[in-house]
């Protein structure tokens, strides 16, 4: 593998390339802002918050045996996330080679000497310069990791506290619990970022700003895939495990005896946890990095640039204030409607707070362009407030439209259990397939709506100040979409707390005595524990959650389509200024390379897709044959969990999570770079016509297709799974809960249609979103490099190298990772 790896690094830079994001000067003004300066103490605040939120959690009372489960949990957790994280520095061993050798060596441009006419190549980065760089990509990884295991720490506080809570007969303490640890996680993973880019904004020289940005934005990309992807394998294969228990030994939910029961806990924290905190820490800071880049890209006046970048980041820093003071007055008006009810639906107030920050903060947005770009002309500020506030909309519109299709009151899932009822687990499957394809279906049309709004405010004035308008605007719409993110980062870390708290009720034993218990429970905590309503509660507490992660991923994925539009936008200012064409004279549909682009995106998309599923499917298969062979059923043995067992199943889902991510990895790392070199303009000689160049050039429409097709490919891709899976898995709850069929025929059939359903929405769907943006940043690179003067004419047959690497990661993801093989 290390030569592999090294011959990867070698063959990829073997030239000179011209490098725009070189270029991305940040104006000296941005310093002399003192409004930007106010920014540190609200992301400090926004820190203290979290930490406060951490604290109040970690304070709340639990019962021991709760609690002992819970750090069970959290250590194997723990284990797990230190291998992932030696894992990633073997990552970051080629991949920083790569930034390095880029910015250190290819960066820079042609100088003539006026005393000799000598032509020299002048660096654009000395030594410190690169290291700088460098350091920026390792904090862009050490944030991933960091956010991921503040997640991680937060919600396996919260899953106990929550599991004790629920027997107290107080629903709205099942509400808050959950909801603080993710307002915590979210706050925090927001602040943190924002705080970084301030940094490299205030802080760092300007000509080393850009490419600081850029390197960071691939530190955190280079995190979030390897913990996103990994995460996502590693949770399916102990969930599948640990489900298919119930179907082969009738055993119950969570059964302590079922070794794979506290590995689904610990892959609850590594899939739904670990990978969505690092996945939105990413996606905010790509998103953000995309914007400056075209900022300081398509516009050339530097006091506008200004203006404008002090615009975005106003707006950020004023978005964590919308989120948090959200969250206070949701807070208060469910304390007043809830406080003293018996029954609960926790979806309401969810939905409440997701309506009431997507409203505060289009507010926000106006009021605060109006003090700060009023002065554009042409009401510019109405059309940014515009643009921004569509993105706003869309995040609280996009979660309306998915529980269409996963929430257990929607009809797509009543449909689901209709169908169960009277076909099986065929008929169930079928069913959870068609409310994929209709969510599919509905979102993309709110997708369109939302960015034809963008497009047509854009005609009014916007393309007087910067090129390519629309292409800002389509970015302001993933800005918008993210502008609640410490809220969307809360519902979405939610349901890993409410679907650990089952686990941690059952693994207790908490029930064994309940003569005994009660006693203790009354006098140590003051209150009459009522255990039959606990598990209602629980129950139908998880299935919000459930609801609300599902409400989450179209969004994360959203704003990784929308914002990649935007840094599509970088290649193609190299292309206009490399080849000396206008973009439009090639890339348009009439150009044959186009269509090839079109086709290869879709076909990575679909393998990624099969490739994800077969890591799960054969590390499943593999946790399955040793959960069958070590569980104990002995009505004599006690009624515990084996930590020896359970940690065994856990080193099966971590292995086949690693195997499974290296495969994918490397083939779409060298995918890219495959189709870069193929796009390569080869014959171009000084002096030819414009006709014979346009021809020349016409193969660079293939990786900007390309580019865009797994963005598209890749949109509805993941909605479908995701919400296919959502359908199968809310179906399963309702018949547990509301129809209390567990142990029946049709609630084996449902969880036959959950165990299909889970590596759809937690493995590959989720996982596509950095996929996309790690393709797009990476892609940008390799293309600089393969249109370069001194390189074009070779890169073909290094994209046939490349091809033969990727093709054969493509092989193994399926032939070496066979059942048995």
């Amino acid at each position: 593998m290390k030569k592999i790896i090294a011959i990867l690094v070698v063959l990829m830079f073997p030239m000179r390339s011209m490098a725009s994001e070189a270029d991305l000067v940040i104006p000296d003004a941005i310093k002399d802002q003192s409004i930007l300066y106010w920014g540190f103490l609200i992301t400090i605040a926004g820190l203290l918050f979290g930490f406060y939120q951490f604290v109040q959690v970690k304070k709340i009372r639990a019962h021991q045996s709760m609690l002992d489960v819970a750090q069970v949990i959290f250590e194997t957790s723990k284990t797990y996330l230190i291998q992932q994280g030696k894992f990633i520095i073997i990552l970051f061993a080629f991949i920083g080679t790569a930034v390095a050798f880029y910015f250190g060596v290819l960066s820079g441009k042609d100088v003539i000497n006026p005393e000799t006419g000598i032509t020299h190549f002048e660096h654009a980065f000395g030594i410190g310069g690169v290291l700088m760089i460098l350091g920026w990509t390792v904090l862009g990884i050490l944030g991933s990791y960091a956010v991921a295991w503040f997640g991680i720490r937060m919600n396996t506080l919260a899953n106990s506290r929550m599991a004790f809570a629920s027997l107290e007969r107080k629903p709205i303490k099942l509400l808050n619990i959950p909801l603080n640890a993710g307002m915590s996680i979210g706050v925090v993973l927001i602040s943190l970022e924002l705080l970084l880019m301030l940094v490299i904004l205030l802080f760092v020289p300007g000509e080393y700003a850009g490419a600081s940005f850029i390197g960071f934005a691939i530190g955190e990309s280079l995190g979030a895939s390897a913990l996103r992807i990994a995460g996502g394998i590693f949770t399916k294969i102990a969930d599948i495990g640990s489900d298919l228990m119930k179907v082969i030994f009738k055993i119950g939910e969570d059964d302590p005896r079922n070794p794979g029961t506290i590995a689904d806990c610990v892959g609850d924290n590594a899939g739904d946890s670990v990978g969505p905190t690092a996945d939105g820490f990413e996606t905010y800071g790509v998103t953000g990095v995309a914007l400056i880049s075209f900022i300081l890209l398509a516009i050339t006046d530097t006091a506008l640039q200004t203006q404008l970048l002090v615009w975005i980041f106003v707006m950020r820093i004023l978005m964590i204030i919308t989120s948090i003071v959200s969250y206070w007055i949701n807070g208060a008006i469910t304390k007043a409607k809830y406080s003293k009810v018996d029954e609960l639906d926790f979806e309401i107030p969810l939905t409440t707070l997701v309506w009431i920050t997507s409203i505060l903060s289009m507010v926000v947005t106006f009021v605060a362009s109006y003090f700060l770009i009023s002065d554009l002309g042409n009401n510019l500020w109405i059309t940014l407030s515009v643009i921004i506030s569509a993105g706003t909309l869309g995040a609280a519109l996009i979660p309306e439209f998915t529980k269409l299709f996963t929430s257990p009151k929607s009809t797509h899932v009543k449909e689901v259990v209709e169908a169960s009822k009277e076909g099986g687990a065929s008929l169930n499957i079928l069913s959870g397939l068609v409310s994929g394809n209709f969510s599919a279906f509905w979102l993309g049309m709110v997708f369109f709506f939302l960015m034809f709004v963008a497009y047509y405010a854009s005609t009014y004035g916007l393309g007087d100040i910067m090129i390519y308008p629309s292409i800002f605007a389509f970015g302001l719409v993933a800005f918008g979409m993210l502008g609640m993110g410490p809220v969307t980062i809360a519902v979405d870390s939610y349901g890993p707390v409410t679907d650990n708290a089952q686990s941690i009720y059952e693994l207790s034993l908490i029930e064994e005595d309940i003569e005994a218990i009660t006693p203790e429970i009354e006098r140590d905590f003051g209150f009459t524990p009522d255990f039959e309503k606990s598990k209602y509660y629980l129950e139908a507490n998880d299935g919000a959650g459930n609801t609300f992660k599902a409400t989450a991923k179209p969004v994360l994925i959203g704003t990784a389509v929308v914002g990649a539009t935007t840094m599509i936008f970088a290649l193609i200012l190299v292309i206009e200024h490399s080849l000396g064409i206008k973009p439009e004279q090639v890339l348009n549909l009439l150009n044959p390379y186009t269509i090839f682009g079109f086709l290869l995106g879709g076909a990575v998309i679909y393998w990624f897709s099969g490739a994800s599923i077969q890591a799960v499917t054969t590390g499943a298969s593999q946790a399955v044959a040793y959960i069958k062979v070590n569980i104990n059923l002995d009505p004599d043995a006690p009624k515990k969990a084996d930590v020896e067992k359970s940690k065994a199943v856990v080193k099966i889902c971590t292995q086949y999570a690693q195997k499974g991510m290296l495969n994918i990895f490397i083939a779409v790392f060298s995918f890219a770079l495959a189709f870069a070199f193929f796009s390569a303009p080869t014959g171009i000689v000084e002096g030819m016509s414009e006709a014979d160049l346009l021809l020349a050039a016409a193969p660079v429409s293939l990786f900007v297709s390309y580019l865009i097709s797994i963005a598209f490919f890749g949109l509805y891709q993941a909605i479908f799974m995701a919400n296919a899976g959502g359908s199968w898995d809310n179906a399963k709850k309702v018949i547990e809960v509301d129809m209390k069929e567990k142990g029946t025929d049709l609630h084996a059939a449902s969880v036959v249609g959950d165990t299909v359903g889970d590596p759809f929405k937690d493995t590959s769907s989720v996982a596509l979103n950095p996929i996309i943006k790690f393709t797009t940043l990476f892609g940008l690179l390799a293309m600089e490099i393969a249109i370069s003067p001194s390189f074009r004419e070779m890169a073909p047959y290094f994209g046939i190298g490349f091809l033969a690497i990727a093709l054969y990661f493509v092989y193994r993801s399926f032939y070496k990772m066979r059942i048995n093989s």
